[in-house]
């Protein structure tokens, strides 16, 4: 049979014959789980790796259609959408996958439960605010006071949900262990309690101001700090500021997502900044030092002769610094060659005196429009 790379025989995983048993393979497989098992082992990575290997061939062995599929094709058969190829990241998933039989006849007794049942308390759920800031403060950094809505454990109840003056009951349905146990093979499966929810626990008398939740939604104020240099889009992270956990594990986080507003100076391309500036024909045709507007205040900005409209020049350093190493991009400076609407006489005069300098055609002075169209159709 045909192994893929870096990809044992799940036969030979097991230590098995090909023509194994439902139940040779189990046994197989608890042996392997309790020699490799982490409460077992601590801190023995290769260990880990082996209780893993060891899950993914249980996995599909004790899958008849996996276990077909394997026989006929070996490890290529699991491959591609649908094909059921087991993958464990951590030991975690593999709790996931087989949490009740961790917890139950197979692995509790020698356990008690062990890792199974450590890994149970899941954190709660992250949520999201948004903070909105100018441009000039992206370029240094602030810090923002934000608000945003989570659950919070109710005052009147203490977080029990209960009615004040009631207690939870112990769930009678299952002693307040939240499982149940079913025997089903050779296997003592624990599954959740139906009467309880797994809680443990009922409630009689809800708390009527959380409805028996044993939490109230409440808005939250807290400080964010916001490094200089991030963007639209940046995802900060405020630790275990999110909902509570449904099972007493670590609170979820909360992502403050940031906005930086249009600036009306300065438009972002990554780390610099573009501005547009506009100047007159004589400065762009003689050269010139104008102003120009910087993070930083205004400096000093040489137009060469000759410069045309779109023209761009770049001042290092005048950007946007980056996030990460704070080093700064650079302010690309385009020139906009300004034609004013409105000339006064002496305006108007030196032009035309240009123009004719340049043999350039004009319109004529205050000609009218039929003189115009007139002399358009007799030279045509």
């Amino acid at each position: 049979m045909a192994t893929m790379a870096g990809k044992r025989d799940y036969y030979e995983v097991l230590g098995v014959d090909r023509s194994a048993s439902d139940k040779q393979i189990s046994e197989a497989y608890r042996k392997l789980a309790l020699k490799y098992h982490p409460d077992r082992n601590p801190d023995d990575e290769e260990a880990v790796a082996r209780f893993k290997e060891a899950a993914e061939a249980f996995e599909v062995l004790s899958h008849p259609d996996k276990r077909g599929r394997y026989d006929r094709y070996g490890h290529a058969g699991l491959e591609g959408p649908g094909g059921g190829a087991p993958h464990f990241r951590n030991v975690h998933e593999i709790f996931e996958a087989f949490g009740e039989i961790f917890r139950g006849g197979l692995f509790g007794d020698f356990f008690g439960g062990g890792l199974g049942r450590r890994h149970r308390r899941r954190a709660g759920a992250d949520i999201r605010c948004d903070a909105s800031i100018e441009l000039r403060e992206a370029a240094t950094g602030v810090t923002k006071t934000i608000q945003f809505k989570r659950h919070e454990a109710c005052p009147a109840c203490n977080a029990t949900g209960a009615k004040p003056g009631t207690h939870p009951e112990t769930c009678a349905y299952c002693g307040g262990r939240g499982q149940v146990v079913q025997s089903t093979g050779i296997f003592s499966l624990q599954t959740t309690c139906p009467a309880c929810r797994g809680e443990g626990k009922v409630i009689r008398e809800p708390c009527g101001e959380c409805r028996g939740s044993g939490f109230v939604l409440r808005t939250v104020t807290r400080e964010v700090a916001i490094p200089a240099g991030v963007d639209s889009q940046t995802r900060l992270r405020l630790q275990s500021e999110g909902e509570p956990s449904p099972d007493g594990g670590p609170r979820g986080d909360c992502y403050c997502f940031i906005t930086v507003r249009p600036d009306p100076l300065f438009q972002r391309d990554g780390r610099n900044l573009i501005c547009e500036v506009p100047i007159g024909y004589a400065q762009a045709a003689l050269g010139a030092t104008v102003k120009v507007p910087t993070l930083d205040g205004c400096e000093d900005l040489e137009i060469p002769r000759g410069s045309q409209s779109g023209d761009v020049f770049r001042l290092k350093g005048r950007g946007m610094p980056d996030v990460r190493h704070r080093a700064r991009g650079d302010l690309m400076v385009q020139i906009l060659i300004e034609v004013p609407k409105r000339l006064n006489p002496e305006h108007e005069r030196l032009l035309r005196e240009l123009a004719e300098v340049e043999n350039n055609n004009v319109t004529p002075q205050r000609k009218s429009f039929f003189s115009k169209l007139k002399e358009y159709f007799q030279s045509g």
